[in-house]
């Protein structure tokens, strides 16, 4: 059955414009940043509304629109098996060729709520190489808990990239995932906390990258890594509400 947003509860409705905003602004962090070029790389984000209309939804970029033409009328709402949701437009756009991905990390990975895809100069790079970047910093180890894994080659157009991030990380601390010969994808509890993942995965990719020029990084020890990210996760910051 395809859904239309039109027929969808008042609160939903709410929720849809609410997150389109959100989406819109994420997406203006990606070039911010220098994470993206032209059309390339997506920002999404979960809506939990199962218990209103008997599934998740998320919003995502509309594929193949420069960044600068990008405001909350272009994003897209889908279902959690990669369909759109009518928005009742004849023009609508097409959401992002990495809908299948995102549809398929929100199916299999509940706990998450955001997910991000670029193709940041640095972390691409080691996509290319298809190696992990080694855990040799400390906001590694604060962010990511250890190394950024490689996840397999896979084809756009269907869920294999998707099966591909879910079997990397669904063992793994890390919210970022470089997908062999194509880049980074990152996890996180919303879109914000995914778009920080790909920023800090470029970060550290870049700066192990030059450490490498210069000769083998030291690795931290593991059990540094784990009070590092310990610490990170559950005290740094303001206290949780």
């Amino acid at each position: 059955m395809t859904l239309t947003l039109t027929e969808l509860p008042a609160q939903v409705q709410d929720e849809v414009a609410r997150t389109r905003q959100i989406v819109s602004d994420l997406h203006a962090e990606l070039p911010r940043w220098q994470l993206v070029v032209w059309t390339a790389g997506n920002v999404s984000q979960r809506i939990r509304c199962a218990d209103q209309i008997g599934e998740d939804l998320f919003v995502i970029k509309p594929s193949g629109v420069s960044y600068d033409e990008l405001g909350p009328d272009q994003m897209v709402v889908c279902t959690l098996d990669g369909r759109k949701v009518n928005d009742g437009t004849p023009d609508a756009l097409q959401p992002s060729s990495d809908t299948a991905a995102h549809a398929y990390v929100y199916t299999h990975m509940d706990d998450f709520g955001g997910v991000v895809h670029t193709h940041s100069t640095y972390a691409t790079a080691w996509a290319a190489r298809g190696e992990e970047i080694p855990c040799v910093l400390t906001m590694m180890a604060d962010e990511f808990g250890g190394p950024i894994p490689v996840g397999p080659f896979a084809l756009i157009g269907d869920d294999s990239i998707g099966r591909g991030i879910v079997e990397t990380l669904k063992d793994s601390r890390s919210r970022a995932v470089l997908m062999q010969n194509h880049g980074p994808f990152t996890i996180g509890k919303d879109g914000r906390d995914a778009v920080k993942a790909a920023v800090m995965c470029e970060e550290v990719a870049r700066t192990v990258h030059i450490s490498r020029q210069f000769g083998e990084p030291v690795p931290i020890a593991q059990e540094l890594v784990d009070s590092l990210f310990d610490r990170y996760q559950n005290v740094y910051g303001q206290p949780r509400k």
